[in-house]
């Protein structure tokens, strides 16, 4: 089968590669109709995630038809159309059956590096390096699945592949966020991106009763999609201070809830930022938190901010004293899909959670180098380019 494989630092390639087929009883097969990019991915490009290897099969946010089935699969037939979960969970471990699907003891067979790094072991990832389990990802015609009655779930039939695909990761991951943050009817929050998590994150608190939702970014066409679809605030951070304002639009006080959605990466202004990418590209710190210190800062006395982006390792002039002294919570993790995707769907279903005006670019499987260069440089009104392998 062909695969859009990682070949080196800010080099990808579509090539021949070995179909996959079941290994265990409780795998499928899914052939893949689409698999999207994803602002993690990025940092698997620049070479900020460790153990990843030439050749590896990058995605992990897709959707596909079942075409063949371990023989302990209990809730999948050939033929079903499925999305599935980014991350991977046994359903069996003290962590899954607490809901803790990203914390799975069982799904990351090849521990070693987050051992050293984190103190213990996440959950294996779809395409994200053998560091979460050396999985191939979803960039391919065909992806193995594994614990395939707990990560797939069959999506309803009015719901289109478009905005279905987003199931997968974006939707899951923006909703968590603004779950452990404990959105509440007449909450003021405040989000940091405006990329499809971002976006995401904006609409799941205002589905928990959050009275205004104000969103952080300088693209000026993902600013505009946020007012148009989601119907947030906006607040473009390279003409507007965006301390300055939130204090202003909540009467002094800041927002109950901060959300970062960009990950480290992040982009900036001024000299700081300036100073924490030189580190980051010298291997000096291995992340940017310029969104992560910002939402700190802005957030009020005993509120809470909930970290989505994606984050390696150590940053620099992380901002302790001020969670300490304001009495802020924190919270953050890897998305635990299988707790929220079922109910996610109906809520897509229903049009309550609009996900298919974030694909802006639909290409086939050969021009997947070409999607991930818009996608990392912004190009072209990119916020997400979506390969659809069999085409």
């Amino acid at each position: 089968m062909r695969a859009l494989c990682w070949t080196g630092v800010n080099e990808l390639t579509v090539e021949r590669v070995p179909d996959p087929r079941i290994l265990n009883r409780h795998d499928i097969i899914v052939e893949v109709t689409l698999s999207s990019t994803c602002g993690s991915d990025l940092h698997l490009l620049g070479g900020y995630i460790p153990a990843m290897s030439a050749g590896d099969i990058i995605g992990h946010e897709f959707l596909g038809t079942v075409v063949e089935t371990g023989p302990d699969v209990r809730r999948h037939r050939v033929g079903d159309r499925v999305v599935v979960c980014s991350i991977i969970g046994c359903g069996r471990c003290w962590y899954c059956e607490q809901g803790l699907w990203s914390l799975c003891d069982n799904s990351n067979t090849t521990p070693g590096v987050p051992d050293l790094v984190y103190g213990s072991n996440p959950a294996g990832i779809f395409g994200y390096s053998h560091a979460m389990g050396g999985y191939a990802g979803s960039h391919a015609e065909y992806v193995r699945v594994p614990f395939a009655d707990q990560g797939a779930f069959s999506v309803p039939e009015g719901l289109s592949d478009e905005a279905a695909v987003f199931a997968s990761d974006a939707v899951p991951t923006g909703w968590m966020g603004a779950d452990l943050a404990g959105v509440r009817p007449g909450d003021v929050v405040a989000v940091w991106g405006c990329g499809g998590v971002g976006q995401m994150a904006a609409r799941a608190a205002m589905l928990l009763g959050a009275e205004r939702v104000i969103a952080i970014d300088r693209l000026p066409e993902r600013l505009e999609m946020t007012r148009r679809h989601i119907g947030a605030e906006t607040i473009d951070y390279s003409t507007q201070d965006v301390l300055g304002e939130l204090i202003e639009r909540t009467g002094g006080r800041g927002p109950d809830v901060c959300i970062e959605a960009v990950g480290m990466e992040a982009h900036g202004e001024g000299v700081q930022y300036h100073y924490d990418r030189a580190k980051q590209q010298v291997r000096l710190a291995s992340d940017r938190i310029s969104a992560l210190r910002e939402a700190i800062h802005a957030c009020r006395k005993g509120g809470t901010v909930s970290v989505l982006g994606v984050f390696g390792g150590l940053a620099d002039k992380f901002p302790i004293g001020a969670v300490m002294n304001k009495g802020l919570t924190l919270r953050t993790g890897q998305q635990h899909g299988q707790r929220y995707i079922p109910d996610l769907l109906e809520r897509m279903d229903r049009g309550e959670i609009r996900t298919a005006h974030l694909l802006t670019h639909l290409l086939p499987l050969d021009e997947g180098p070409r999607g991930y260069a818009m996608f990392k440089d912004k190009t072209d009104g990119c916020v997400r380019a979506v390969l659809r392998p069999g085409g």
